[in-house]
Order: structure tokens, then sequence, then C-alpha cells
């Protein structure tokens, strides 16, 4: 065989088998925030996730964004990290 033939089909089967992780984002409407470190505990809660990328927490609205890669973690696992710190939430929207 020639040897770019055999590169071709290396390279066929490492790029079938490799599954590639999405970024997904979701808003959190988080309860129990009353003063200026509550969403200081969420955002840290949040950002020990495996998987989160990205944590914005705003007192005003009561909201999480979360950005995180669906290889390593899900929807459950951001929402068990806000209720074990004591703010349970529920998600309101899905952004792509």
């Amino acid at each position: 065989m020639k040897p770019a033939y055999i590169l071709f089909l290396f390279a066929a089967q490492l790029t079938s088998s490799v599954a590639f992780a999405s970024q997904h984002t979701v808003v959190l409407d988080v309860s129990g925030m009353t003063c200026p470190v509550c969403p200081i505990t969420v955002k840290k809660a949040l950002e020990h996730v495996n998987g989160v990328t990205q944590a914005q927490v705003k007192l005003e609205t009561h909201q999480a964004m979360v950005r995180y890669d669906d290889q390593k973690t899900n929807e459950n696992a951001l929402l068990d990290a806000t209720f074990e710190a004591g703010y349970p939430a529920k998600i309101i929207r899905r952004q792509p």
C-alpha cells in the first residue's frame, strides 16, 4: 500500500472515533439570594462543577447564566450545585 493511503485510513479511523463536546448555556432562576454575598456563593458552587466553563450570577434579577460542556456535566448537576449551596434553582431558558 502507498504511505499516503495508509495515512488517510489512519486519519479516517481517528476522526470517526472522536466525540466532539458541545457547549450549552442555560439561565437559572435562583431563589433565596438576598444579599451581595449570595451571588458569589452561587457562582463558586457552579464553577466547582466539572465542565462549567462560565458562570455569571446577578442579584438584581435572581438569575445565573451558566455555560457548560455537555460531555462533562448536565443540567441536573448545575441544579444540584445551587441546591447544595442553599439556593434552589430552576431552569428558565436554554440558549444555543
